[in-house]
């Protein structure tokens, strides 16, 4: 970046997960503050932008809403001109076609490990342990313990201890009708 007159202040690198988006890695997120409208944004390839083609095209999109100017030193690819646009117009085409193909393999995977008997979700609630877990919350509320402290000594939140509860109150209506 310095030999095509980035001065190294200027540098925004990261050094993250590619499995987080260009806006939530440090060092895009110190870029996009930085950046004003009139400035250049120089990136030794254009897919540095972003983690994926659609992330890149987001990210370039992001740049010039805000006026901010992207130039890609080793591909050439500038969206100021028409070709560079039509570059990005071709990756917005294979972006899109890569969205499909993995939505397709992850249906596919779900489906393939349905068929094996693969169960998704939550794994089911013992009705018997929630109603130990319930006595023993009220047990503790009863000796003075807050919901928090009862919910917590089962292993439960408090959030959790009141959907117990109320799913019991309505089991048991439900029960004596």
């Amino acid at each position: 970046m310095l030999a095509a007159g980035v001065q190294k202040r200027d540098v925004f690198s990261d050094v993250t997960s590619g499995a987080k988006s260009a806006a939530e890695r440090p060092g895009m997120k110190n870029l996009l503050a930085y950046a004003e409208p009139g400035d250049t944004v120089v990136v030794w390839r254009i897919d540095r932008l972003g983690r994926s083609l659609i992330d890149v095209l987001n990210t370039v999109n992001l740049l010039r809403d805000r006026g901010v100017k992207v130039q890609s030193v080793s591909d050439g690819i500038d969206p100021e001109t028409p070709s560079g646009r039509l570059m990005l117009g071709m990756l917005a085409t294979l972006a899109e076609y890569e969205r499909e193909l993995i939505t397709e393999r992850v249906n596919a995977g779900i489906a393939a490990a349905r068929a094996q008997g693969t169960k998704f979700g939550r794994p089911p609630v013992n009705p018997e342990v929630v109603d130990r877990k319930l006595a023993i919350a009220a047990e503790e509320r009863a000796k003075g313990r807050t919901a928090e402290e009862a919910a917590r000594l089962v292993g439960w939140s408090r959030a959790t201890l009141y959907r117990h509860q109320r799913d019991a109150a309505a089991r048991e209506s439900i029960a004596q009708a």
